[in-house]
């Protein structure tokens, strides 16, 4: 199976949301996902990038999921991968899993 490269894009802010008063903070969120895919997936290429919804932003499709942010449609940190959402205001790492073996990714632990 000829594997696809892994696109993630997590959208936060500094501020944790209202609703996610315990989870830990949308930047340490992208961390911590880095590290953990890092060590089940090592040496298999993925992007990450973290989007800050309270910055400007110039690509559309950032611009549109950063309004249904706003608008409490989906809780941040918003975790997309490949442009499908897998977890949005508490981050679990299953679902995220779950995507990379989908596109053909292979657990190392």
């Amino acid at each position: 199976m000829n594997k696809v490269i892994i696109n993630i894009e997590i959208y936060g802010a500094d501020i944790i949301c209202a609703s996610c008063v315990n989870s830990p903070s949308s930047k340490d969120t992208y961390e911590w996902l880095q590290a953990a895919i890092d060590r089940k997936y090592p040496n298999q290429p993925y992007t990450i990038d973290y989007i800050d919804i309270e910055s400007d932003v110039s690509d559309d499709k950032h611009k549109k999921i950063i309004q249904q942010i706003q608008d409490d449609e989906f809780f941040y940190p918003l975790v997309m991968i490949n442009d499908e959402m897998v977890g949005e205001g508490y981050i679990q790492l299953k679902p995220v899993f779950t995507a990379f073996e989908k596109n053909g990714y292979v657990a190392e632990s």
